[in-house]
């Protein structure tokens, strides 16, 4: 059972950290042959995703209201992490899903995270973010291969569960709302763009499908695995 980061052990938090470090020392290397990314690692992208959702709507101060959930017509989950001296690189995996024309929430499609910053820069910090999309039209975006958030689409911070309580509390209206979670330090002052992009090829891998996103988002032809249902239980039951 994944637990939220106030019970994790050291060691479960370094096994957290450990695939993002790699992550990002692979960004910053020369550029050669790169193995197919195991399966069993790609599973364990999914389970990360799914552990960062339930982490979020455990704490008040990072869950996502009820009433934006039921607005979104799709959800962007990333764990990535930052690391840099002057040029910086985020580096990550992520998953984005879709409410499809039946009400039921699409396979996990996996996604690559990035962000690239220009600053001088101390530090390394973990970022789980999640991106509830509240549009028909933004999901799309990324069948063009790179999708650049708050570009491609407009991208607010959005509304807390404990501002939910609040009588001047109402839901943004926004493409793309950001909930973000960060840990460890990162200092200077930068200029960067995110953006998520198309992962067909490990798609391909842990769903053992030629099929690509479109297909895995907006069709039924694949069936799910074992390993993403939790998620998409999870989901179905916070967005119904």
């Amino acid at each position: 059972m994944l637990t939220s980061p106030a019970m994790q052990s050291p060691l479960t938090a370094l096994k957290k950290l450990l695939p993002l470090l790699l992550a990002a020392l692979c960004v910053l290397a020369p550029v050669r042959a790169v193995a197919k990314t195991p399966r069993a690692d790609l599973v364990t992208n999914i389970e990360s995703c799914e552990a960062v959702l339930q982490e979020f709507q455990r704490d008040p101060r990072y869950a996502i209201p009820a009433g934006v959930l039921a607005r979104a017509k799709g959800l962007i989950i990333t764990n990535q992490f930052k690391a840099g001296l002057i040029f910086g690189v985020k580096a990550g995996y992520g998953v984005i899903m879709v409410k499809q024309a039946s009400g039921r929430w699409s396979l996990p499609v996996l996604i690559n995270a990035g962000e690239t910053s220009i600053g001088f820069q101390i530090g390394a910090n973990a970022l789980e973010t999640i991106y509830v999309i509240t549009d028909d039209q933004t999901p799309r975006l990324l069948f063009k291969g790179r999708f650049r958030l708050g570009v491609d689409a407009k991208a607010v911070i959005g509304p807390k569960a404990a501002e939910a309580h609040n009588p001047d509390y109402k839901v943004i209206d926004a493409p793309l709302l950001a909930y973000t979670k960060s840990t460890g330090v990162f200092a200077g002052a930068t200029i960067k763009a995110g953006f998520v992009t198309r992962d067909d090829e490990s798609n391909h891998t842990l769903y053992n499908t030629n099929y690509s996103a479109p297909e895995l988002l907006y069709s039924d032809w694949v069936k799910p695995t074992a390993e993403v249902q939790p998620l998409m239980n999870l989901v179905q039951k916070l967005a119904p």
